[in-house]
């Protein structure tokens, strides 16, 4: 039987750690992205038999990942995968307040971290399986925040919004191919992440929304990170998958 193969940024922590350990099994194949080592998801893989390899990557610096992935894609053969998939989670945050309250340092690492990232990662993970007979998606997990604005978080909220548009003319692009990749940008919900974590103790003054983020917590209404990315699995194997490009994993 045919492997399938799954590229997953920011798998060292959070959604990406918990989407990454849930993939792991016989017969899947993980490349997975970060900053960091997930030294606990290397003993899993051994232990269940899958194959996982990590690149510790500031992807920041979004060119090395995309170069490198390139190639790697081209050592690989197509024709032992029955399915290719590119899971572009990994994110980055600013303080919380406005624009003109962060550095430039921490706006552009937030950009390129992102939004440059997934569509440099995209651009070489279908050219590298363009020629595969494979089926083939990309997974961009987004936010509600990429669809309605929040003060306190302009970064987040532009790479969120800049993530959902460029999926959408990605798979304009991709209809227009023969066996063409399918593309969504998924709304995961929302996760008790250490993103919440840094929603909650922000300064009120520059957060207006800060109450509501900690009656969250308070209320029990934030799901776990394991939860979270077993619906987010579920909606990735869904038969109807990219028909709805900007999509919400709580649609039905």
């Amino acid at each position: 039987m045919a492997d399938r193969l799954f590229v997953v940024t920011g798998a060292s922590r959070g959604l990406g750690a918990a989407i990454a350990e849930q993939l792991l099994a016989p017969g899947h194949v993980l490349l997975c992205i970060a900053r960091h080592r997930n030294d606990a998801l290397s003993a899993q893989a051994e232990a269940r038999g899958a194959r996982c390899e990590q690149w510790a990557l500031d992807l920041a610096q979004p060119i090395e990942a995309a170069d490198r992935l390139d190639a790697w894609l081209a050592a690989l053969d197509g024709a032992s995968f029955e399915a290719a998939t590119l899971i572009n989670n990994a994110a980055a945050l600013t303080r919380i307040g406005p624009i003109d309250d962060c550095s430039s340092v921490e706006l552009a690492n937030a950009l390129r971290v992102g939004l440059e990232a997934p569509l440099l990662l995209s651009a070489a993970f279908l050219r590298g399986t363009r020629a595969w007979r494979t089926d083939r998606r990309v997974l961009n997990i987004s936010s509600g925040l990429g669809r309605r604005a929040m003060a306190g978080q302009a970064a987040y909220c532009a790479t969120k919004g800049g993530m959902d548009h460029l999926s959408r003319a990605m798979a304009l692009d991709e209809a227009a191919r023969p066996n063409g990749a399918k593309i969504v940008s998924l709304a995961p919900g929302v996760i008790d992440t250490d993103m919440q974590l840094h929603l909650r103790v922000g300064d009120a003054a520059g957060f207006p929304e800060k109450a509501h983020f900690v009656g969250l917590k308070q209320n029990g209404q934030l799901a776990s990170a394991s939860d979270a990315a077993a619906r987010v699995l579920a909606y990735l194997t869904r038969a109807d998958f990219g028909a709805n490009v900007t999509a919400d994993v709580r649609d039905a």
